[in-house]
């Protein structure tokens, strides 16, 4: 292997453990932007993933996962000052509720001086999310500071909000967050931490916003009600597809991994968002954030009997 990947995702990787009907727990593998680097490519998009996670055996099941899926390695690493993170997802009339363990994990240990520059110069793409910036002060740094090299090689920043309030305030989660989106090319947010965040409702208000902020692309997702795409030359609402939903756990994630994947493959947004719509609904269709993610051959299936 030499040539490094068109797409890179930065972030805290997560074993999870996802309640069932029978109130037993299914482990699996989560942390939105893994979540992210494997729904791409499992679309077919040449992803690397950086992090670093514990010398445990849940930070080699995550090597096992990334290698089982093509995900490249070379910006992990494994680290001695902490652990890898896991979290519990349980199920109830409103919807899926989170519980994380992740204090003083290895991820959250990142710094700076982590990131590897040329890999990062070679992207094309750079993802990340507010989650990592959330998880503890220098990882912020790190995201910034990844930031800032992928824009110095010309790199395009894409970047989900991903609010999470158990993590920070509010106020601090703005402020850090939209200083990130700033300087992202491609902006990813989800309906309900856009209203949080930006304290606007009506989702063109919002893109708007993420538009006057800097993004050259905003694809805001609504949910069951799909998605608005958005750039400074047009919009387009793309209404959600009627699936039988059992578990959502994943489905932001599938987005936008599908979405980076589609949108390097062709560099048309709006295409790139009615793919990842589709990718989307379908990962709904299983429990767990990884397992029901599904291949490009699914997602061009359901396309085709539109």
């Amino acid at each position: 292997m030499s040539a490094y990947p068109d797409l890179l995702c930065l972030g805290e990787p997560l074993l999870e453990f996802n309640q069932q009907r029978d109130g037993r727990y299914l482990a699996g593998h989560g942390g939105d932007t893994s979540n992210a680097a494997i729904a791409a490519a499992r679309q077919g998009a040449s992803v690397g993933y950086l992090t670093r996670i514990g010398r445990d055996p849940f930070g080699e099941s995550f090597r096992e996962l990334w290698e089982t899926e093509g995900v490249d390695m070379r910006g992990v690493e494994a680290a001695e000052d902490g652990h890898t993170g896991i979290y519990f997802v349980t199920h109830g009339p409103d919807g899926h509720q989170f519980s994380y363990f992740r204090a003083g994990s290895a991820a959250s240990r990142m710094t700076p001086d982590f990131l590897p520059r040329e890999m990062i110069g070679a992207a094309k793409i750079l993802h990340m999310s507010g989650i990592s910036q959330a998880i503890s002060a220098s990882a912020a740094d790190t995201v910034f500071a990844a930031i800032a090299l992928a824009k110095e090689a010309g790199v395009k920043v894409s970047f989900d909000p991903n609010l999470r309030l158990k993590l920070w305030p509010l106020d601090r989660a703005r402020a850090v967050i939209h200083a990130a989106m700033a300087e992202a090319h491609i902006a990813l947010p989800g309906l309900d931490d856009a209203v949080a965040l930006t304290g606007k409702e009506k989702p063109d208000e919002i893109a708007d916003f993420y538009l006057e902020l800097g993004a050259g692309i905003v694809a805001l997702t609504l949910g069951a009600e799909g998605c608005l795409v958005a750039t400074a030359d047009g919009r387009q609402r793309i209404p959600g597809r009627p699936v039988a939903a059992r578990d959502a756990t994943g489905a932001g994630d599938t987005f936008d991994g599908s979405f980076l994947a589609e949108y390097l493959r062709t560099g048309d947004p709006f295409r790139a968002a009615l793919y990842a719509n589709a990718a989307a609904a379908l990962a709904t269709q299983g429990y767990g954030a990884v397992e029901p993610m599904p291949r490009r051959e699914k997602v061009e299936t359901l396309l085709d009997q539109s």
